[in-house]
């Protein structure tokens, strides 16, 4: 046990002995009479290990402050899309501890060292949190009030739209709002009168959605995490889950345990490889070589699924013609692979059914991503794999509402649902949000505009530096509003900057000067604001996981120093 001195009833000859060794110790020695009397101090270090234990006392916490209301808020984790559920434990306004969800049928009571994290780590305690509303002048910022802020901001914007039409504006949402943020905000923008707005997703998975929509109809994962225990075989080809993703890693591991095989092709020996029964390298950038040639070998040895393809698919006689092109030499060339180890994957994947395809970034960052993609979902519709337990295309995304946000928030060719924006799209929510249909269509520059496709998050550039016979609309941009989103993850900075020195105003709305407004102040001197809004864990919404499971998030804690929340900000701006 922990022993200390008492601070009381102490015995005379410890008073007697303390007393002794201070006077010694207390005043001013040279060097020779500190050598001297060290042997003192020597012996009484001696005299003490002797003192009876009667002396010694058990060490006691100091009594607890009084209680504060505790209670319990579940949340989820901001960081990636698996969607893990956290239990936060909140006394007295104060978030203090916190405990994974035991009962989530996703994280199963686990979570990794980024959701362990998650109350210090880029949330409510971050030192670097933007705390007030800020404006760049003469090259500094300076601190305003948000009154200042949202009048100077709706006044620039209208004057904008009203020079140069709505169409001159650009709204860039965010993969990290909720549901209903984004909802509300794809219905803000509609209100101004544009369709020129976008969100993360387009840089991360819009060929993901592209390729399986075209496929199949709808572009998403088509499974979940848990049904991957009921996979035979699970083929890892552009995904490292063990650091992307870590606690899907659960449920792969434990269909490992019921007996799936585990197959990673990768460039790199990554880590989820390390968790894998077998790891083949691939050179970069000929994932379609692969794919086609595994379906070569699927088709020559009789392994594809022809009572599926007779029943549910069309055109896979194009596709076992173009194959047979995919010869197990020219494979090798392009890939790198030799024929066993493509023959293998497919073998694998065509004997262990069902089977399963698990991908992220590493297919739809390419320049060819969307072909990519299509090449998989063909794959798994010649095995039979698509539409059944354990099978799929498990396509694991990235922000923690990147599914949602796409499914119903802002994006420049669909309304929320993945309605498109012809009339009878525009009809159907003006009835939904109860105004007329043609008070929508005046907000916009023309019908022609209304119904026309606004400009995706990577050319927003070229709306501002392009030649203006160029645009497909009447102006360039003026001003761009970028609502929990920074351009870290886009190419052509040096355009980027460009294009911010030539706007007339930039706003950012974020919990964090995120490196959009370090950008903007390295070309501008002014027509920048900064205005700080609540993190996910600061309001409350519903999220979407990569699997397309739907958790609602409660506010843990109120929104720190003056930030506001992002409907707030919407309603008053």
């Amino acid at each position: 046990m922990l022993l200390t001195r008492k601070s009381s009833s102490v015995s005379p000859s410890h008073s007697r002995l303390a007393g002794s060794v201070s006077a010694m110790l207390g005043n001013t020695i040279d060097r020779r009479t500190f050598l001297k009397r060290s042997g003192v101090t020597i012996g009484a270090g001696a005299a003490l290990s002797h003192v009876p234990f009667s002396m010694m006392g058990k060490a006691e916490a100091a009594a607890p402050a009084a209680e504060g209301k505790i209670e319990v808020k579940r949340t989820v984790c901001t960081h990636c899309s698996v969607g893990c559920a956290v239990d936060a434990v909140v006394q007295n306004g104060v978030w203090i501890r916190q405990e994974p969800v035991f009962d989530s049928p996703i994280n199963l009571g686990a979570y990794c060292t980024k959701g362990a994290a998650i109350r210090d780590h880029g949330s409510t305690h971050d030192s670097h949190r933007l705390k007030y509303p800020m404006k760049l002048v003469g090259g500094k910022w300076q601190k305003i009030s948000w009154d200042q802020a949202l009048n100077e901001v709706s006044q620039k914007l209208l004057q904008i739209s009203k020079e140069s039409g709505p169409d001159a504006t650009y709204w860039i949402g965010s993969s990290k709002h909720s549901n209903e943020n984004s909802y509300l905000l794809r219905k803000f923008v509609s209100m101004f009168g544009s369709n020129n707005t976008d969100h993360q997703a387009r840089i991360c998975h819009s060929t993901t959605v592209a390729g399986v929509a075209n496929t199949w109809g709808y572009g998403a994962m088509t499974n979940s995490y848990n049904d991957e225990q009921n996979s035979k075989c699970i083929l890892f080809f552009g995904s490292n889950a063990a650091e992307a993703h870590p606690v899907s890693m659960l449920h792969t591991l434990h269909a490992k345990e019921n007996g799936a095989k585990v197959i990673v092709v990768d460039p790199r020996f990554t880590r989820t490889a390390a968790r894998a029964d077998t790891y083949y390298r691939i050179r970069s950038g000929t994932d379609i070589a692969f794919l086609w040639g595994m379906l070569h070998h699927i088709f020559k040895n009789g392994w594809e699924d022809k009572d599926y393809i007779k029943a549910r698919v069309y055109g896979m006689d194009k596709v076992r013609d173009e194959a047979a092109k995919w010869t197990p030499d020219k494979v090798e060339e392009v890939t790198g692979m030799k024929e066993a180890e493509v023959r293998d994957v497919a073998e694998s994947m065509a004997k262990n059914k069902p089977s399963t395809i698990v991908w992220a970034m590493g297919q739809t960052q390419h320049t060819n991503g969307n072909a990519i993609v299509r090449a998989s979902c063909i794959l798994q519709l010649a095995l039979g794999n698509v539409g059944v337990s354990g099978g799929g295309t498990n396509i694991y995304r990235g922000h923690d509402n990147v599914q949602g946000a796409t499914d119903v928030g802002p994006n420049p060719d669909s309304l929320p649902g993945y309605y498109g924006i012809a009339a009878g799209s525009w009809k159907h929510y003006a009835g939904v949000w109860g105004v007329d249909y043609e008070w929508i269509k005046k907000q916009f520059a023309s019908q022609a505009m209304m119904e026309k496709p606004g400009i995706t998050v990577s050319r927003w550039i070229d709306a501002v530096l392009e030649k203006n016979e160029n645009l497909d609309q009447d102006s360039n941009l003026r001003a761009v509003v970028y609502w929990g989103h920074a351009p870290n993850s886009q190419n052509r900075g040096k355009e980027m900057l460009e294009a911010m020195k030539k706007l007339d105003l930039l706003v950012v709305i974020d919990p964090y000067p995120s490196a959009t407004a370090a950008m903007a102040a390295m070309v501008r001197q002014d027509g920048v604001y900064l205005l700080p809004a609540a993190t996910q864990l600061e309001c409350a919404g519903s999220v979407t996981a990569s699997n397309r499971s739907i958790q609602w998030r409660e506010k843990v804690i109120d929104p720190m120093f003056e930030s506001r929340t992002d409907h707030m900000i919407m309603y008053q701006l």
